[in-house]
């Protein structure tokens, strides 16, 4: 008997080792299907304005969107190599695991669930946000516990946290809510508008963002109540380990370049720098920051100098300027008493 227990864990040591190599034979597959094909296949939302939608001409732009351009350059050395995917929150998963594309940037929340079962690796938070619920001003409430005290119909994105998250807050107070879901957020608008719901419960930007871009902003209200956690940021298959490098390195390159001041606009001014930490950052002279990933050594100056660093991104399309107004809050710098801290480059 333990001649065969033996065999037994022998070919099971072997089916792994061979696994292993597999596994590490595939690695790096992602990233040179995008250089083969000279352009990124990016997962996005086409209805969050601000996130992720298409202008009257017709190009992709919004937060999420620039996180792609951002992993093009580092990768193609070109921000604008990138075929954008249209995908619905139900589709995700789909995409991501059957190669229609390469990466997904589309307010996602990383989950234990989705870390898991969707075969994927989430790269570092973009974006913290939490859920929340929006009204409108005649329905005559002001907050949560109001609401809870109302027969609701609610309504949701499909295929998101959101279920689960709303769920468990009616069950938490005892709320008469009924839940309806739809494919995206316009679907759930036209519902909202045409007063087939009573709540509309999302991400608070999302929630930002349609009563900036609805007909009559100051006919709605968002309840001050965050009722989830939400960290949003890009994914990727969990197939290569070297792609899911470049885009976490990628982030915190963004974030590295705004705590040391360098932006679009002056990295000119950083490419004879003699401090070690920019010059790290930036692959200058013998630093070899992308040769560790198997891209260029100066792959983040390509991003910062064609996309931006995070302030400029979240500036462009989310900040003061823009309908929507946002300020950093905990998106703001960990030296700013935000959440954004990225691992050194060194």
């Amino acid at each position: 008997m333990k001649k065969y227990t033996v065999l037994a864990i022998c070919v099971i040591g072997l089916l792994a080792l061979g696994s292993g190599l597999a596994m590490a034979q595939d690695d790096g597959h992602i990233v040179a299907r995008i250089m083969d094909r000279g352009e990124m296949i990016c997962g996005v939302n086409t209805v969050l304005p601000g996130f992720g939608t298409q202008n009257d001409a017709g190009d992709f732009v919004g937060f999420d969107v620039d996180i792609c351009r951002a992993v093009a350059a580092a990768v193609l050395g070109d921000a604008d190599a990138v075929a954008f995917r249209p995908l619905t929150a139900a589709e995700r998963p789909t995409a991501l695991a059957g190669g229609e594309i390469d990466m997904l940037s589309r307010n996602t929340t990383w989950t234990l669930s989705r870390d898991t079962e969707w075969g994927a690796t989430f790269g570092p938070t973009t974006f913290y946000d939490g859920q929340g619920i929006m009204v409108k001003v005649d329905f005559g409430v002001t907050n949560l516990a109001e609401l809870a005290e109302e027969s609701v119909t609610m309504c949701a994105t499909a295929g998101t946290t959101t279920e689960l998250n709303i769920t468990d807050t009616a069950n938490r107070l005892n709320a008469d809510w009924e839940l309806n879901t739809f494919q995206d957020f316009d679907a759930i608008m036209d519902a909202y508008e045409a007063g087939a719901c009573d709540a509309f419960t999302s991400d608070v930007s999302s929630l930002v963002s349609r009563k900036a871009t609805s007909v009559d902003p100051a006919a709605h209200l968002i309840l001050p109540e965050v009722i989830s956690k939400e960290p949003l940021g890009p994914v990727s298959p969990q197939s290569d380990a070297t792609f899911a490098d470049i885009i976490r390195w990628t982030v915190w390159g963004l974030v590295s370049a705004e705590e040391m001041g360098i932006d679009s606009m002056n990295i000119g001014d950083f490419m004879d720098s003699e401090d070690a930490g920019i010059g790290r950052l930036l692959g200058l002279g013998d630093n070899v920051a992308g040769e560790y990933l198997g891209i260029n050594d100066e792959f983040m100056v390509d991003v910062i100098s064609q996309v931006g660093n995070y302030a400029e991104i979240f500036d462009r399309h989310l900040g003061p300027d823009t309908i929507f107004g946002l300020s950093r809050g905990v998106n703001a710098l960990w030296t700013d008493g935000g959440l954004l801290y990225a691992a050194p480059f060194r």
